[in-house]
């Protein structure tokens, strides 16, 4: 994420906040000796192998927040760009799924809301905006070089066991590790969130849509969407990982995420997570907690297969299918959330005109 910020910040951002916030500006309002000192030093990336030249902006937050005093050099464009590459990717990845995967007859089914494309944006655009603002303090605490990000194995200044353990083969095995390493954990929160307190108050609005589409991959309540975000973050702290590979998995995740949601069953495994197992989810709640794969569904007892039906293009979208799914939907609900408040409608107009 340091890599980004620092092309996002010299090309684009800085100029921005030079622009809105000149040094005239920052010199009335605050300490300028801190101020400038702060905003004229060279952006440490802790790699050398990649530096832009120092900015000229002068950084406001850093006077204002006082964060100068505790080694921490805040960067508002952390939380901006994060901001604006996490909404920019959900609606490019999301609209390329809805137009090229989607299975547009799924507008038919019975369990379909009304208006639902827009309810999901609605709910990702009110939640995408806090959630950033939580993941700020990570990403400060990354380019200020308290994790295990990397960009050189060889430099004898950086040592993780894992490095000692497997040498240049970790370079590799990090991959299969983030997958394994937040798959399990994510196991967990999800599981937790449907505890019957965290269901109601957190895991609920996901949940508000039984056959989802591309645009509910962030549908979620802020605080359910950053719990289930919090073991992508927390394994650079632990483990090494590498910084084009944090931006290759980060991106991946998200991808993937839409994936899930798109309907397009291709995945007939027993071992991958696809849209089959997550649309059980969806459709029956208390299964297939896992975002990759199902083996800690199956070890720890909440695996559903998906139904075979499902992968077969003659009967994926039947009238008789669908009205299975229904039928033992609307009996578990009942058993999730007491009664069903949602608005279902047939066929969806407004999905209609986006084809």
């Amino acid at each position: 994420m340091d890599v980004v910020l620092e092309v996002a910040d010299t090309f684009l951002l800085d100029r921005l906040y030079a622009t809105i916030l000149p040094i005239s500006s920052a010199i009335s309002s605050f300490d300028p000796i801190s101020t400038i000192s702060a905003s004229l030093k060279n952006y440490d990336l802790n790699n050398a192998s990649f530096a832009l030249p120092p900015s000229s902006r002068i950084d406001i937050a850093e006077g204002a927040i006082g964060l100068a005093r505790s080694g921490w050099q805040w960067q508002p464009s952390t939380q901006w760009f994060h901001l604006i590459l996490g909404t920019a990717i959900y609606f490019f990845f999301a609209t390329l799924s809805y137009l090229f995967v989607f299975d547009k007859a799924t507008f038919n089914h019975p369990k379909y809301l009304k208006n639902q494309i827009r309810l999901e944006i609605q709910q990702t655009l009110r939640s995408i905006p806090l959630m950033a603002i939580l993941t700020v303090p990570v990403f400060v605490a990354e380019v200020r070089g308290h994790s295990y990000i990397y960009s050189d194995l060889t430099n004898p200044t950086f040592t993780h066991p894992f490095l000692r353990l497997f040498g240049a083969s970790y370079t590799y095995l990090q991959f299969p590790f983030f997958l394994i390493f937040t798959d399990f954990l994510i196991y967990w929160i999800h599981r937790g969130l449907h505890s019957k307190l965290l269901y109601r108050h957190l895991h609920k609005p996901h949940h508000k849509w039984i056959m989802p589409t591309p645009f509910a991959s962030l549908a979620f309540h802020p605080l359910d969407g950053y719990a289930q975000s919090v073991p992508y973050h927390l394994f650079p702290f632990l483990f090494p990982l590498h910084k084009g590979a944090y931006l290759a998995l980060f991106t991946s995740v998200q991808i993937w995420t839409v994936m899930i949601h798109d309907g397009e069953y291709v995945a007939n495994s027993l071992l991958i997570n696809g849209a089959a197992c997550h649309t059980m989810h969806h459709l029956y709640f208390n299964y297939n907690y896992g975002q990759f794969t199902t083996i800690s569904d199956r070890v720890f007892g909440s695996y559903r297969r998906p139904n075979e039906e499902l992968f077969v293009k003659e009967t994926k979208m039947s009238g008789a299918e669908w009205g299975r799914q229904a039928k033992e939907m609307e009996r578990l609900v009942v058993e999730v959330e007491g009664r069903d408040e949602r608005s279902y409608g047939e066929g969806d107009g407004e999905g209609k005109k986006m084809l």
